[in-house]
């Protein structure tokens, strides 16, 4: 065998499994289609230190972190919001897959940019340009549509979040400060404009110093326009303060529920092609990270990729399933109601700031008397809310 593991993909996920899965001294090849300094999401995006912790993967730090503690949850465009502080941070993706690659590197996994995997064959192993890789594990990590030969299932138009992020420079400090300032929001604070474009859309923006982070989704399936034209739109209409683009980048994002199973045959999947993405927020970084160091710890132990299977879809896939029974009940949710539900009281911060830590809320007895109070206060602004729950607890 040429290795213990080959992985198919270098960008987050791929490199995370490369570490967790070397520096428990399994052999691991990656094989990376194009260079190592391209691969994974190119943009910033918020992701729970919980994650980190959870994976083992050691927090990042400044330039890696960009900061965010605090986030205002916009009914529209405003003025109802909800004020929530989480562990979220905003992640520079470029240098947590940099990092990533590296730990991986060091930890003994030999990465080989610029190799495509083009076929498989269960007898002699993955296909490359470079010759014929074998293990007795392989792990597919290429993202969304996975590898031609596995069947993943082909995400429908109704399920992609088309989502862009982009962090421009300032050209006017003290009109971006105004801005903000006329919102209520503190400089390295969020102002995440909520169904702007239907209920499961965002426009979340940022500034910090001298530059502007812009984070945009929608569901364009549902009518409305994709993430990219929000965030061009928003840039255009305040280009007397929002200057040259920086960097970022766009792509569309699957919104499916977790699968029943990760693997088929020798195969694993992780990442994107494993449905490992939270849906209520769109983001997948978490999950795959933890994922991936599941999925070590199993294989590393003598464990196969069924076990791997198993182990994630009861530990993991009931959260997953959760977001996705909430994402698709906010898609319902347009800009008046939320603002109904903001001004009641049933959008409580403990039960976003879950949502955003990618956790199930802790129900305490103060949680249940103030729902309990704002539920009296507007009965019609529950009975928005309360689909939304029933499909979260039946998931």
């Amino acid at each position: 065998m040429d290795a213990d593991v080959v992985i198919v993909g270098a960008g987050t996920a791929g490199a995370a499994a490369a570490w967790q899965l070397a520096r428990r001294g399994m052999r691991v090849v990656v094989l990376e289609r194009g260079p190592l300094d391209r691969a994974g999401a190119r943009w910033s995006n918020g992701v729970s230190l919980r994650a980190f912790d959870r994976a083992g993967v050691p927090r990042p730090t400044a330039p890696e972190d960009r900061g965010g503690p605090s986030m205002h949850l916009i009914a529209g465009w405003g003025p109802d919001r909800v004020l929530v502080s989480s562990d979220v941070r905003e992640v520079d993706m470029r240098a947590l897959t940099a990092r990533l690659q590296g730990l991986a590197a060091d930890a003994g996994a030999d990465f080989r940019e610029g190799t495509a995997a083009t076929g498989f064959d269960p007898a002699e192993g993955v296909q490359t340009e470079q010759g014929v890789m074998r293990a007795p594990v392989y792990v597919d990590a290429s993202g969304m549509h996975g590898l031609p030969w596995l069947s993943a299932p082909r995400v429908p138009r109704d399920a992609m979040c088309a989502a862009a992020q982009q962090t421009h420079r300032l050209r006017d400090r003290a009109a971006a400060q105004a801005f903000f300032d006329r919102l209520g929001v503190a400089e390295g604070d969020v102002a995440c404009f909520t169904s702007v474009a239907g209920g499961y859309s965002i426009v979340n923006v940022r500034y910090h110093g001298d530059e502007m982070a812009i984070l945009t989704g929608s569901m364009p399936a549902d009518g409305v326009p994709a993430g990219s034209v929000l965030l061009r739109r928003f840039v255009e209409e305040h280009a007397d303060w929002v200057g040259e683009r920086l960097w970022g980048g766009a792509r569309p994002i699957p919104l499916l529920p977790p699968p029943d199973q990760l693997h088929e045959g020798p195969w694993l999947r992780i990442g994107d092609a494993g449905g490992m993405v939270y849906a209520s927020h769109g983001s997948g970084i978490g999950p795959q990270l933890v994922a991936s160091a599941l999925a070590a710890r199993v294989l590393a132990s003598g464990g196969s990729v069924e076990d791997v299977s198993r182990a994630w879809r009861r530990r993991e896939a009931p959260e997953l399933r959760r977001a996705h029974a909430f994402h698709r009940f906010s898609r319902t949710i347009d800009a008046p109601t939320l603002a109904r539900l903001i001004r009641a009281g049933l959008m409580h911060p403990d039960l976003i700031r879950a949502g955003l830590e990618q956790r199930t809320p802790s129900i305490s007895p103060r949680l249940l008397k103030e729902m309990a109070r704002a539920a009296g206060r507007d009965p019609v602004a529950l009975a928005a809310l309360a689909p939304g729950l029933v499909a979260m607890g039946r998931a």
